[in-house]
Formats: structure tokens, sequence, C-alpha cells
């Protein structure tokens, strides 16, 4: 079987007989996806999505339903998305070639919603009958195999050229599209995609798309650094006249000025109602100012006092000085929670985290994750290298009606390696 193939993630090379290409992958698609065989196997990122879009029960005929969002829910998810800052930015990378080069950028939410639409009025026009628009969501669970959902699914570049595409309906068409994750924290944030007809790809389109991202990524990070400067220049006068420690930080906890304290970069997101736990600070209140917050320590020597509720579903309980708060958690952070109390002060390595949640130590990345997580629910609880309880937090478990790990219901029905071997000991 030949293997059609190309450089990076591009569907294509540069001398790529357009035509004769498209009319082979057509070939193979209807070979394949009926059950046949092909002399030709396609490449292994439209294999793992083919096979995904076929458990999923679509019709590779192109008669799978295209649900648009109302007006006003396109328009909600727009304002929510960071992406709005740089839509600008982005049209301004294609508006120069769109009309000439018969193309459509579409950018996406990180859902696969098409939010935004622009290029070629000729282009947009056949997109629109493809139900390629505005408020459709365009995963391949909704459509198929195609560039925006399969970047999603793979986390990476797609680019994918007329019979690669799952649905018939979108043979004619080439897509590009790669995700833009927030330069802060990695999240996803959407998907750019450069679309038109599959005869007019040029290799040169995945350059286009690559040079779309880094500059959505750049400008969406000195978005953020004016932010906080503006941050700094509303609490000027406070920060001028405050003596001792001092953070001043963003709504989502970035550090906009630190006094004080060691530099770092982000905290725990404050909340009004809840004292947290700053590395360097200890156990601190949050003081609302325009646009974020002011966080000072507590008296010297004050506490946060948490239980952990086993005895139903997993639940946290916090006290501090002067406020308390619940709030429930997943099974896995309770696991984690519970872990880092047997192991006291000395606390757990990430390997051995990942040893005692998952069995092995190869699932770092996970763990730091769900770490993370964690975090963002209870406030800095939690120091690293290792990974062990603050010295400002009290922790102590509530197993219900035994005070024997081995009787309690939570430690007998966990998956967990390290927390099963609790209910033996």
């Amino acid at each position: 079987m030949g293997d059609v193939r190309a450089t990076g993630y591009g569907a294509i090379e540069p001398g790529t007989d357009l035509s004769r290409h498209a009319r082979d992958l057509v070939r193979m698609h209807d070979a394949l996806i009926g059950g046949g065989r092909s002399p030709i196997r396609p490449r292994a990122v439209v294999q793992r999505s083919w096979a995904r879009v076929l458990q999923s029960g679509l019709a590779p005929d192109g008669t799978n339903a295209r649900a648009l969002l109302a007006v006003d829910e396109i328009e909600r998810r727009r304002r929510r998305s960071a992406l709005a800052d740089v839509i600008v930015d982005l049209d301004l990378v294609i508006s120069a070639v769109a009309d000439a080069s018969h193309l459509l950028m579409v950018v996406t939410d990180a859902d696969g919603v098409i939010l935004w639409r622009s290029g070629s009025a000729r282009v947009r026009a056949r997109a629109d009958s493809l139900g390629f628009r505005e408020g459709a969501t365009w995963t391949e669970d909704a459509v198929g195999t195609n560039a925006i959902g399969t970047a999603i699914a793979e986390a990476s570049p797609v680019q994918l050229f007329s019979g690669e595409h799952f649905e018939q309906t979108q043979h004619p068409w080439y897509c590009t599209a790669a995700p833009v994750h927030d330069p802060r924290t990695g999240e996803l944030l959407g998907v750019v995609d450069v679309s038109g007809p599959a005869l007019t790809l040029h290799p040169t389109v995945t350059a286009l798309v690559e040079t779309a991202v880094r500059l959505a990524q750049a400008q969406l990070w000195r978005h953020h650094e004016s932010r906080l400067e503006r941050l700094r220049l509303t609490a000027a006068p406070m920060l001028a006249s405050s003596t001792g420690p001092i953070l001043l930080v963003d709504d989502n906890g970035w550090v906009a000025h630190a006094s004080g304290v060691a530099a770092t970069k982000r905290v725990a997101a404050p909340r009004g109602d809840r004292t947290l736990t700053v590395p360097g600070l200890g156990p601190c209140s949050p003081e609302r100012v325009a646009g974020g917050w002011v966080i000072r320590p507590q008296d010297q020597g004050a506490r946060i006092e948490m239980r952990l509720d086993l005895s139903g579903s997993p639940v946290v309980v916090v006290s501090g000085a002067d406020n308390s708060w619940r709030a429930p958690l997943s099974g896995r952070h309770a696991e984690i929670l519970l872990l880092l109390h047997r192991a006291g002060p000395r606390g757990l390595s990430v390997a051995e985290l990942s040893s005692g949640i998952y069995g092995d130590p190869d699932h770092a990345v996970a763990i730091r994750a769900e770490i993370s997580r964690l975090r963002r629910i209870l406030g800095s609880v939690i120091d690293g290298r290792p990974y062990r309880l603050a010295g400002s937090v009290h922790l102590d478990v509530d197993l219900g009606d035994t005070d024997l790990l081995t009787e309690c219901a939570f430690v007998r029905r966990s998956t967990s390696p390290a927390v099963r071997a609790l209910a033996s000991d």
C-alpha cells in the first residue's frame, strides 16, 4: 500500500498536482469509508480522525445536521473570549490576500464554535451552503474530520485536503487550522482556521496560519501586560502608603506588584469571602481594588484550619481568622489531599504522587494539572518541591462513622494504589 504523506503537518508538497491528488484522495475515501481497500492509505492524523468519527456514527454523505447558535449566544461567547482582543489583528493578516487567494479565515472558541469569519466574499457564500458559518460547531463529532475539530482532538495544527475530510460535501475544500493557547497558562482559547477551494491550496498557507497564531499569542501577552500596568497605576496611592508585605494581583491572581515577598508570577485567584494562603506570606486577606486585589498577610502566627470530610461525597471546609467556607472536591482531589496529609511535612515528590494516584511515575503532567486545579479551588495551601501542605495549614480528616481508614467507604472505593493500600493498613 502506498502512503499519502506531506512535510510537517501540511497535506501537500510544493509541485503537487492538486487535481490528481484530490481525485486520488476521493477514491481512497470512498473505498476505505465504504469498507473496501485502497492502493493508498490516509496519513496517520487522518486515519486516527476517521476512526474516531466512524465510532460516533456520523454519515459520510454530508447529511449530518448543522445547528447554529442564536445570535445572542454568539455575542455572549465573543464577549467572553480572550480572542476578541486580537480579532482585528488576525483580520489584518489575511485581508491583503483573501480575495486574490480565494480564502476564508474563521476563528472558533475552545468548543469549536465559529465566532468570527472573514475573507473572500465568494468563498463566504460557498461556505454558507456548507454550514461553515458563525454559530456552527465544527468539532469532529458534529461534522466529521475537519481541520478545526481535528486540531482540537489532536491538540496540534492540522491541514486537510479534499478527500481527507470525512464528509463528502467537504471534499471540494482544503482547511488548515492551529490551536491558540493562552500564553500565560497554556489553556486552549480557540482555533484559527484558513480554508478555501481545494484546488487553490498553496503550500504557504500553513505559514500564514502559523503567523496568525504567533501574532495572536504575542498580542494576548501584550494585552495582559497592559492590564497589569493599568492596575499598578490605579493602586499606586495605596501601594505608596502601605507598610509591610503586600501583593497587588488581577482577578485571576496574576501579580502586578510585590513588596516584601519573594517575586512570584501568580497566586490563587482571590475571593473576597475567603482567606487564602500565599507562599511567603502565609494566611492573607484580599481587599478589592478597581481591576484587582490587594493582598496583605493576616496576623503573624495565623493558621488556616481545614477539614477534609470523606463521610460522603468529598467536601473540604476551610476556616481562617475571620471567615469560613466549604467547597466540594472531586474524588481525585480528595485522594491527593489525603495522601499529602498522610505524608506530613516530608511531602511527596511529583513522581511519588504519580505512583500513588496512577500506579506509576509517568503521569507527572497530569499530577501537576490536578495540583493546579486544586490550588484554584483552595488557594495556595499546597507547597511544591516536594508537594506538601503549607506550614500555615492544619488539616483534619473526617471519616464519618468510623475512625479507621480501613472502614472508610471512600478509601475502600478508591482506584488509586496508595489510597487503596490505606484500606489494608
